[in-house]
């Protein structure tokens, strides 16, 4: 079975600013937001929610510079994985957490793809590291499902039921040639 496009570029933005106006709603504002992405799409994933709140919330760039608008950042989980020694040898992504920090606020982690849940569970012990937020949400642009913790995002961008024989491959213009989701077989 070749690969498969599920989600062309326009797709995922629509799913990119849909999310963002669910993220808004739930957190009631930005004043005690934080969105942090897990390297690497997802950290592209959390500027773009982060650029499409600026605009929804009217904040100019210049506010946002100056940090009155919706404080981004990244969080390497890699040293939290429980799969160090399975996998192959991989350079550490910076973790950059803003300024203002994450004790009492809402933090949103963002991710491409959630699987097993296995990396969430990373990224919530790297963030216990970093501070105490009052609350913290999920966003994956696509959910496979095959959990084996049991964590379930807040902000869904697509459901995408698969089979334990295929992978889904998701394309964004900041690494990749395009923005896209597709699925093909395990080993294609």
């Amino acid at each position: 079975m070749p690969e498969r496009t599920v989600l062309d570029a326009s797709d995922v933005r629509r799913a990119v600013r849909r999310m963002s106006h669910e993220i808004l709603e739930s957190a009631k504002g930005v004043d005690d937001l934080v969105i942090l992405g897990i390297p690497t799409r997802g950290v592209y994933l959390a500027r773009r929610i982060a650029a499409a709140i600026r605009q929804i919330e009217e904040i100019e760039e210049s506010e946002a510079i100056d940090g009155q608008g919706v404080p981004c950042g990244s969080l390497d989980i890699t040293l939290y994985r429980d799969d160090l020694r399975l996998r192959e040898v991989r350079a550490l992504e910076p973790t950059s957490i803003p300024p203002e920090g994450i004790d009492g606020r809402v933090v949103v982690l963002v991710d491409d793809v959630l699987y097993s849940g296995r990396t969430i569970r990373a990224a919530l012990d790297a963030l216990a590291d970093v501070g105490r937020p009052a609350a913290v949400r999920l966003a994956v642009l696509v959910d496979r499902g095959h959990r084996e913790l049991p964590i379930r995002p807040d902000f869904i961008g697509k459901n995408l039921p698969t089979s334990q024989s295929e992978t889904v491959h998701v394309h964004l213009t900041e690494c990749d040639d395009d923005d896209s989701v597709t699925i093909a077989q395990v080993g294609q």
